[in-house]
């Protein structure tokens, strides 16, 4: 069934997005942030309502899904214009793609969607209901737009194909961290850093073994190198 066309009244309404929570996690800026949500299960995450939306009658449910959508806001990049092409960094930032081809955030409205694992729902709280989730590609802080259960008879397509990421291969670092410098990291925070470096953090055009990077984690500042498949932490400051 077609949906009836809007009125001038009804565009004001579908225009007005609230944020009906944030979500805080151990990212302060963009930069090591996964490229994808679930990349990295190790990342624990906090979504706290905004105080118009802390109702517990309003999660009721959803502990019984394993995973959620997060539909939510790109507040780092927004932009009062748009271009039709962008530049994947996962292509090296030199081929343009149409950005409805991509997941860049410089789109048209910077929207995002990431599905996560639910890990808890804690209903009773200073804050009112908290979801504890895991595998999220979010900055701390970033407002969310809406919450969906992820249900697998709809939303997962075992046929489906990947288009340009399909061809893409993903290599994996060997990390390099010093225990003295590994034992400044909380205990329960390290497999998810470690899967982190692991992962190449660094933009996809940038190779130069001379730079050290900073990769802000968990309020430090996780210094390292990189050198052929070995990446060398070299410092972690708070």
């Amino acid at each position: 069934m077609g949906h009836a066309p809007l009125c001038k009244g009804d565009e004001a309404i579908v225009n007005e997005m609230k944020t009906i929570a944030h979500i805080e996690t151990d990212f302060s800026t963009k930069f090591g942030i996964p490229r994808q949500s679930g990349m990295v299960e190790g990342l624990k995450g906090r979504i706290v309502f905004e105080p118009d939306y802390r109702n517990s009658d309003a999660v009721r449910g959803l502990e019984a899904y394993s995973h959620i959508w997060l539909i939510w806001a790109f507040s780092e990049t927004a932009r009062e214009e748009w271009s039709p092409t962008v530049r994947p960094p996962r292509l090296g930032g030199n081929k343009r793609m149409g950005v409805f081809a991509t997941r860049s955030p410089f789109r048209p409205n910077p929207i995002a969607l990431s599905s996560v694992r639910l890990e808890s729902v804690e209903l009773h709280t200073p804050e009112g209901p908290v979801l504890h989730v895991s595998g999220a590609d979010m900055i701390n802080g970033t407002p969310i737009y809406d919450i969906k259960p992820y249900i697998v008879y709809a939303d997962c397509h075992p046929d489906a194909t990947g288009g340009f990421t399909d061809a893409i291969t993903t290599q994996t670092l060997r990390v390099y961290f010093p225990a003295e410098l590994l034992s400044s990291i909380p205990g329960e925070k390290r497999e998810a850093l470690l899967s982190i470096l692991a992962n190449d953090p660094r933009p996809s055009y940038q190779d130069d073994s001379e730079r050290v990077y900073g990769l802000s984690f968990s309020g430090l500042d996780i210094r390292f190198t990189v050198e052929g498949d070995c990446l060398a932490v070299v410092d972690v400051i708070e």
